[in-house]
């Protein structure tokens, strides 16, 4: 799932060589940390917030299948 989320926001992005996803996972949640450069912020969290819903809501999918809650971080 890191790299799916990984390649998406690099799409997303004007510097897509500093984009950078750690994965921590536990028994009941997984953690996403997601850092983009500067200036991308915007791009990664979208207009009203919702690229970074999407995100969330795709992420939640995947690890509600595992029986596990997901959590995204976006860092500058």
């Amino acid at each position: 799932m890191k790299d799916y989320v990984e390649f998406i926001v690099k799409q997303l992005v004007d510097k897509p060589d500093e984009v950078q996803v750690t994965e921590v996972q536990s028994e009941r949640v997984t953690v996403f940390e997601l850092r983009v450069g500067d200036g991308d912020m915007g791009k990664v969290i979208g207009r009203r917030g919702q690229n970074a819903s999407a995100l969330r809501t795709l992420l939640n999918a995947v690890a509600a299948k595992s029986g596990k809650r997901a959590v995204l971080e976006i860092l500058e």
